[in-house]
């Protein structure tokens, strides 16, 4: 913790910021090691060039402090909201913030805290820092890779354990929720990446789909995409199945996705362009006709989130660096039918790329 801090306060000093407030979410895990809830209740850890961090929370939470890895100063609160803001103004005084230029996550910052600190330094300007927090997370570390890898090593164990409930007649629904429970059973942490996405027939051709009521019929494609959590680190992988006899158009773009999503891992190295992972995907789905059948980007980085830096768009000509774990997701939808999609997780070496997960990619049926 101590160096990723040293890390950050070279970040500041190079992007001529003077501090960095968070608020509870997965940056605040990564430079503490410590959760705290996002509640009514507003708790921000202000990190300034030179300082020992500042800590602005509700007495409740005392006693984490005396768990951070390093040394904090807390400025506490009580119960009467109208004593919050005398915390911030404290908090912020004592670091000479006013006046200076703070970063903030733009997507994590709620105008709640953003209010108290504002009333506390009228006069500071709050700038998005949410790139400069993604560089410091974005190269994953022995550890964390270790963690990724237990999250999908979990994932894929739950997933296997419902192949034998898949079957006509079940609904989607009751898929997901078995699956959660498979996942919390297989060792999981309670807090999930995000909901299963049960999939079936054309549902499956909406790459977000929310699990319904539907049941799973005979010539379905079903898509199931899924994750667990290991130490605060996230997996996030899909499979497509086939449950029974599907047509042939439809084994034809399994097969299409199949190879698009190997020549993506394929072009995965160290000191590539982002973009050339999903040009790489994106092509053999143009070359067989699809093309504005996959909309949505070829991956994302993944680690204390689901999605985070490095992204896989065409565009994104970032290079891609050893540490660095992202999905491989390239996929095909036709409304009104349904569509398939095959996910993996990648992590970058010194020498070229590492899939984590092993599950076969192939159009399984079942039922």
């Amino acid at each position: 913790m101590k160096h990723r801090l040293e890390r950050l306060h070279s970040l500041l000093l190079e992007h001529d910021l003077a501090a960095l407030a968070l608020n509870p979410g997965p940056s605040l895990y990564y430079l503490s090691g410590l959760h705290f809830h996002l509640m009514e209740r507003p708790i921000v850890l202000l990190i300034a060039r030179g300082e020992i961090p500042h800590l602005i929370l509700p007495e409740l939470e005392l006693p984490k402090v005396a768990l951070f890895p390093y040394a904090v100063r807390a400025f506490s609160y009580g119960e009467n909201p109208a004593t919050w803001a005398q915390a911030f103004q404290n908090a912020l005084e004592a670091l000479g913030l006013e006046g200076k230029r703070i970063g903030i996550e733009g997507n994590r910052m709620r105008l709640l805290e953003y209010r108290f600190l504002q009333a506390a330094a009228p006069q500071a300007q709050f700038v998005e820092a949410g790139d400069l927090v993604g560089r410091l997370r974005e190269r994953k570390d022995a550890q964390e890779i270790a963690s990724l890898r237990k999250a999908v090593e979990i994932a894929e164990k739950a997933y296997q354990a419902i192949l034998p409930m898949i079957h006509p007649g079940i609904s989607e629904r009751e898929l997901a929720s078995e699956l959660t429970v498979q996942l919390l059973r297989h060792g999981s942490e309670p807090e999930l990446p995000f909901s299963p996405i049960v999939a079936a027939g054309p549902n499956a051709a909406n790459p977000h789909a929310t699990p319904t009521e539907r049941r799973l019929q005979p010539g379905d494609l079903l898509i199931v995409d899924w994750g667990a959590t290991w130490q605060g680190y996230i997996s996030d992988l899909t499979r497509t199945l086939a449950i029974g006899k599907v047509d042939e158009e439809l084994q034809h773009i399994a097969r299409v996705v199949e190879e698009a999503n190997r020549r993506g891992r394929q072009a995965a190295r160290p000191g590539e362009e982002c973009g050339a992972i999903d040009r790489a995907a994106r092509q053999v789905i143009e070359s067989a006709g699809y093309g504005p059948a996959f909309p949505h980007r070829t991956g994302h980085g993944i680690g204390l989130e689901a999605h985070e830096a490095p992204y896989l768009r065409s565009e994104n000509a970032q290079r891609l660096e050893s540490g660095m774990v992202f999905t491989v997701e390239p996929g095909i939808y036709l409304q009104g039918r349904g569509g398939v999609r095959i996910e993996d997780n990648v992590v970058i070496t010194e020498e070229g790329a590492e899939t984590l997960s092993s599950l076969p990619r192939g159009l399984q049926v079942v039922g």
